[in-house]
């Protein structure tokens, strides 16, 4: 029996052909609030426990939704200062291709009852350790871990933007003349590109394993975005992932907003201070990063429409949400000068 896109029977093979043993039937338990690739628990019966990776189901838009694509950066980064799960096995088969991965044990803040139960002065380290950790990813030596040709020759941003009103025009499920008149501030004030790191290119709360401990990183997970550009763009990303008290926060699971969590002015300076890096252009960076996140919203709720096994426990983003987004980078653009 198929549950969610898996043969039980056929990932138990495939998971036993890899020498990684098991003790009686495995389960698998569909895990997260990510909303793109699927995600699953995999535990046998004495509670040894790994993570499975696989595309959504129903029609997906080139390029997208690429684990394999996603387990060589994960393969690429062992050794290194930044803290990935070491990856078991991979399994090509187009859409259906799936990634085997080593599970981290810790805390994943993506629901309000886990932040709540977070004290303040933890909930700060965690994320002063995410900037420091953003820090580590853009300083990975990429001729050394082999992903120096992972991009091409175009400038980052031109590519964001390109690729995503690209997926906009494929994904959408109605005309919102807000978003294409942002696309066109955006294209014309592209900052110029100083410099190529690693990008994660989805780096924010819910995308990482803080430890129990002490509040550090200890695993930066769903790295399905990841690229080589400009290092603000991911900064931008954090910032917009990241409402302050006050706001109103778009995203309504989010939890920054909750005392002790550090504002973002905190994040920034402590990423500079770490890194010296020009964060003039990061504005402009803000703003795309919220301006992406609608249109991946969009792509979520047409998946959904599509096919309502892709739905995730977050449910699924609503146009009004989508919508408030778009406002958002609109407000977030003006303030930059774009």
């Amino acid at each position: 029996m198929e549950t969610l896109g898996l043969d039980p029977g056929e990932v138990t093979a495939w998971i036993a052909s890899l020498g990684i043993e098991s003790q009686g039937a495995l389960r698998f338990d569909r895990i997260g609030l990510g909303q793109s690739n699927l995600t699953f628990a995999v535990r046998d019966e004495r509670g040894h426990r790994w993570v499975l990776r696989r595309p959504p189901l129903g029609r997906l838009l080139p390029s997208a939704h690429d684990v394999v694509r996603e387990a060589r950066v994960l393969a690429a980064l062992e050794g290194t200062d930044v803290p990935v799960p070491r990856v078991h096995g991979v399994r090509i088969d187009g859409d259906a291709s799936l990634v085997l991965m080593e599970f981290v044990d810790g805390l994943v803040l993506d629901r309000p009852e886990v932040a709540g139960a977070v004290p303040p002065l933890r909930r700060r380290a965690i994320g002063l350790a995410m900037a420091r950790t953003l820090a580590d990813i853009h300083a990975v030596d990429l001729d050394a871990t082999g992903l120096a040709d992972a991009a091409g020759p175009r400038p980052y941003a031109e590519r964001q933007l390109q690729r995503w009103f690209s997926q906009w025009e494929r994904s959408k499920t109605r005309e919102l003349p807000e978003l294409d008149g942002l696309t066109e501030r955006l294209m014309g004030a592209v900052p110029p590109q100083r410099e190529v790191v690693l990008l994660h290119g989805d780096f924010h709360l819910r995308n990482v394993i803080a430890s129990r401990e002490n509040g550090n990183i200890a695993a930066v997970l769903d790295w399905e975005l990841w690229t080589l550009g400009d290092p603000m763009a991911d900064l931008g990303t954090l910032l917009a992932y990241w409402p302050e008290r006050g706001e109103s926060a778009v995203d309504l699971l989010a939890v920054t907003a909750r005392p002790g969590f550090p504002r973002r002015d905190d994040l920034v300076r402590t990423y500079l201070d770490l890194t010296g890096r020009d964060a003039s252009a990061l504005g402009f960076w803000h703003a795309l990063a919220l301006w992406k996140l609608a249109i991946i919203g969009e792509g979520v709720l047409r998946r959904a429409m599509e096919d309502p096994r892709n739905r995730a426990a977050a449910g699924t983003p609503t146009a009004a949400q989508i919508e408030a987004l778009v406002a958002a980078a609109e407000h977030t653009a003006d303030g930059a000068g774009v």
